[in-house]
């Protein structure tokens, strides 16, 4: 297993959430979810348990199958897609479900993580009044950014961002924090009441937002997936986040970035377990069982080039989101980010240089218990 891909893993179970954690409902015979892919897809995806299929609607590109799928001994799921889309998954029934796709996008051909949760009745009410902190994954521009979403009683939304390519000197913009608003009158609310849509700012397509009422906030984009966790109290670790999570990630090797925003480099998806303790230690470890990395984090309210109280940084402290920067030499640093809520954690990781030799890499993704 990659020393990158253990780094970054790392960090996403140390990470604290917001929430009390509770035991999913009983497995149904077949499993409604809303899912978003990195690459920007919106899809809606059942699991049919005594069929053992996948079945699924890809709003963005138009692509639609039932493809079977086999149950492994450590739980994860192998997928016979003869169009060689869907790979493998891990579930967690009546909650959430991680997907390895290989042509997804408008051009159908573009690797990425799936992240889906299950479908439930929402309205903007469902958010309004939360706040949560957020990783956004995406295949290109550096592949993630990081950030705050506050959603008022009126539905406003604001949010507050840190982009890690810019902000490790990657970027040509001198500032890599970023924030802005728009008013929750322009969702509108699809007639399933399983989501909300705003239309894009070039009029082109829809941003897709879905959730549930225990926490979680998501958002498909052209520009990616967005993925919320209500904040917590505090940014202290909650030790009823311990346990062993199954994770699924992405990522990406000597990337680089040309003209058009066009990111080029080799993309990879895979699994590993992660194991945090009550104190907040974290174990992460290969499927067969090898030990990648033991390590903490740092609350991102106690670090003080993301968060200092001024209007130059991130505009709040993002309780429950954890982070470090490793400086491995002269222009050779990394960025790792974690969070948690109920049953699931996300993490994400972006460093100057890639292993390969040249160009930069990152990876992200999920995990569930």
């Amino acid at each position: 297993m990659k020393k990158f891909l253990a780094l970054a893993i790392f960090t996403f179970a140390a990470v604290i959430g917001c929430g009390t954690s509770t035991t999913p409902n009983p497995a149904a015979a077949a499993r409604g979810y809303s899912g978003t892919a990195s690459v920007g897809d919106f899809l809606s995806i059942t699991v049919d348990a005594t069929a053992h299929t996948i079945t699924y609607t890809n709003h963005s590109n138009g692509d639609t199958g039932a493809v079977p799928y086999t149950e492994n001994a450590n739980g994860t799921y192998t997928i016979n897609d003869p169009t060689g889309n869907f790979v493998s998954a891990y579930e967690l029934p009546n909650y959430g479900l991680l997907i390895e796709a290989t042509k997804t996008g408008p051009n159908h051909n573009t690797p990425a993580l799936i992240t889906a949760i299950q479908k439930a009745n929402i309205s903007l009410a469902t958010f309004s009044g939360n706040q949560y902190n957020y990783i956004q994954f995406r295949t290109a521009a550096g592949g993630m950014e990081v950030g705050s979403v506050s959603i008022n009683a009126q539905g406003d939304i604001s949010n507050s961002s840190y982009w890690p390519y810019g902000g490790l000197g990657m970027g040509q913009s001198p500032n890599p924090f970023n924030s802005g608003t728009f008013p929750g009158t322009s969702l509108t609310a699809d007639p399933s009441g399983n989501f909300l849509k705003l239309a894009d700012d070039g009029g082109s397509g829809f941003d897709y937002i879905f959730g549930t009422q225990n926490g979680l906030f998501a958002v498909d984009t052209p520009n990616g997936a967005i993925l919320g966790f209500k904040k917590a109290a505090t940014k202290d670790f909650d030790p009823t986040f311990a346990g062993t999570y199954k994770a699924v990630y992405y990522e990406k090797t000597g990337a680089a970035t040309g003209v058009g925003n066009v990111e080029t480099g080799t993309a990879d998806l895979g699994h590993v377990s992660i194991a945090v303790d009550a104190a907040g230690h974290v174990t992460i470890s290969d499927l067969q069982g090898v030990v990648l990395l033991q390590a903490t984090l740092t609350p991102v309210a106690d670090t003080a080039y993301l968060y200092d109280g001024t209007a130059n940084e991130l505009h709040d402290p993002c309780f429950g989101l954890f982070t470090m920067r490793i400086v491995h030499g002269p222009g050779d640093s990394q960025d790792i980010f974690v969070t948690f809520v109920d049953r699931a954690m996300l993490f994400s990781s972006f460093a100057t240089v890639s292993r390969t030799g040249s160009g930069y890499e990152y990876m992200y993704g999920v995990g569930l218990k």
